[in-house]
């Protein structure tokens, strides 16, 4: 903030276009004919995005019912090494949210036993599903490997989605504007 360079001065005014041109868009409830039933969601990460410290920005989005019901795109708390690690570190942040969706769903009265998370990474889902020791990913701490026994029990399955149907997207990258429109659709934005 003391000194604003060029590429702060860019991301204000993409951040205003943004906001110009979404004021009309909100939250619709109710459009969820046709789309899966229960608690299910979409996470996606960005590689070392943040331009001064060189973390990478986690987000996901959970829907229930077709709705979209939780979100959040956040700075990593650390410096991913690699591209595997900054979306296993999103993929396990997403496990422990959907982790709590699950139980305040469950003391609505509502049960479900696995829920989905999608994640258009292949190596972050190998990662999370296989117990084995990789020379490559010694690194990844401890903490995050939680997600494999979280898995094991059967309470989350992840799931591979492609990109261009991951809305996540739109949380953590600079996406076209039609590719942030197909995002906002699959979101259950739309205009008023």
């Amino acid at each position: 903030m003391a000194t604003p360079g060029k590429e702060h001065w860019k991301a204000v005014k993409w951040v205003l276009r943004y906001l110009k041109g979404t004021q009309e868009y909100g939250l619709v409830y109710g459009k969820s004919a046709g789309k899966v039933a229960g608690l299910y969601g979409y996470v996606d990460s960005d590689y070392a995005g943040d331009l001064d410290r060189r973390r990478s920005l986690t987000g996901y989005m959970f829907f229930l019912n077709g709705c979209l019901v939780n979100w959040k795109a956040s700075l990593q708390h650390v410096v991913a090494l690699s591209t595997t690690e900054a979306e296993y570190t999103a993929a396990t942040e997403a496990v422990k949210e959907a982790l709590w969706l699950r139980g305040l769903i469950t003391e609505l009265g509502m049960k479900q036993e696995t829920v989905e998370v999608h994640c258009d990474s292949s190596s972050a889902i190998y990662l999370s599903k296989n117990p084995a020791h990789h020379e490559k990913t010694k690194h990844i701490d401890i903490k995050l490997h939680f997600i494999r026994n979280v898995i094991s029990k059967g309470v989350i399955s992840m799931v591979k989605v492609h990109t261009d149907d991951n809305p996540a997207d739109m949380l953590t990258k600079v996406v076209p504007t039609a590719k942030f429109k197909s995002c906002l659709d699959k979101a259950g934005l739309s205009e008023f």
